[in-house]
């Protein structure tokens, strides 16, 4: 598919689509609200940055109308986010890992590690906990190597799940899991899959992991509701999921001043046209923002100033 192209959603395996919720999302003249009222549907949210060049994200982070600072104090939804961030930006090929087990508004380590991440990839995620305590150990995004993983959802029933998802993760993987999390979990599954190289690309692997864990949790709790939004990068590329939490993007194309300090977030470079994108559980500005559809994978590539969403049906797994 070419540059944005959307592929119709179309119905996946019966054992996803028990466990999939889907949340209501409405917009006035006041912004984005989510109407659904169950509160597993907002546990943690996620930020994913991707750029032709090195950008300055402080304001969507801290400082935007609906910011990730703003979001751990109370989303869209009316939840809080308290129990963990982290921010991975990409020096030299290899992720740069900050986080802490508390919430991004207590003091200003949160502030401080936004001002200064400046880089083409930024992942970042907040934790509401559903799996594990408040723990550095437990806290998103997980690093590995190259990769870097965050997750919004849970794996329901995770408890009986995990003695299974061992079985699938292999021995080097299982070893590096320091938490309790599903998330850390799915990571390691995520890894193992990737270091077999059965599949040809990491979206294939995304739906291959997406299946099997909801295959695991549906015989676990056949009314199980599961969350998959994934989001993987390997400092090259984003890559993740849409599945049963709520998800947009807002792509930029060309410079342009910020909405909430007025000036440009790059040392621009005249010889390259500047693209970026932005993918968030949430909007994040006032500017328009397109829903990812449930059921999905997505790739964003910033050297060749692409996405690419397709349904997770359409892969062969």
């Amino acid at each position: 598919m070419g540059h944005g192209a959307i592929s119709p959603v179309q119905p996946f395996i019966s054992s996803l689509l028990i466990c999939i919720s889907y949340p209501l999302v409405q917009r006035d003249n006041e912004g984005f609200h989510l109407l659904a009222p169950d509160a597993d549907q907002y546990m943690c949210r996620l930020y994913a940055f991707a750029a032709t060049e090195p950008t300055k994200v402080e304001c969507t982070l801290v400082h935007a109308q609906n910011a990730l600072l703003t979001q751990s104090r109370q989303d869209l939804s009316g939840y809080d986010h308290t129990n963990g961030w982290g921010i991975v930006t990409y020096e030299e090929s290899q992720p740069h890992l900050e986080k802490q087990s508390w919430a991004a508004y207590h003091g200003e380590h949160f502030q401080r590690a936004a001002a200064k991440t400046y880089s083409k990839m930024v992942l970042a995620h907040i934790r509401r906990a559903t799996v594990g305590a408040s723990i550095l150990e437990n806290t998103h995004p997980f690093a590995s190597g190259k990769w870097a993983f965050a997750h919004n959802g849970t794996v329901p029933g995770f408890k009986k799940v995990r003695p299974q998802l061992l079985k699938l993760i292999s021995q080097k993987r299982a070893a590096d899991i320091q938490g309790e999390t599903d998330s850390e979990h799915v990571f390691a599954y995520l890894l193992t899959l990737i270091d077999r190289a059965e599949y040809d690309d990491p979206e294939t692997v995304l739906a291959k992991a997406a299946a099997q864990i909801a295959k695991l949790a549906t015989s676990a709790n056949p009314r199980a509701k599961l969350g998959l939004n994934l989001m993987l990068t390997d400092g090259e590329q984003f890559f993740g999921t849409c599945l049963g939490r709520t998800l947009y993007y807002v792509e930029r194309r060309g410079l342009y001043d910020c909405e909430i300090c007025g000036f440009p977030h790059i040392h621009h470079d005249p010889r390259i046209e500047y693209w970026g994108m932005v993918v968030a559980s949430e909007p994040i500005t006032h500017e328009t923002w397109t829903k990812v559809p449930d059921g999905s994978v997505w790739s964003v590539s910033p050297n060749r100033q692409s996405y690419q969403i397709r349904s997770l049906a359409s892969l062969d797994v």
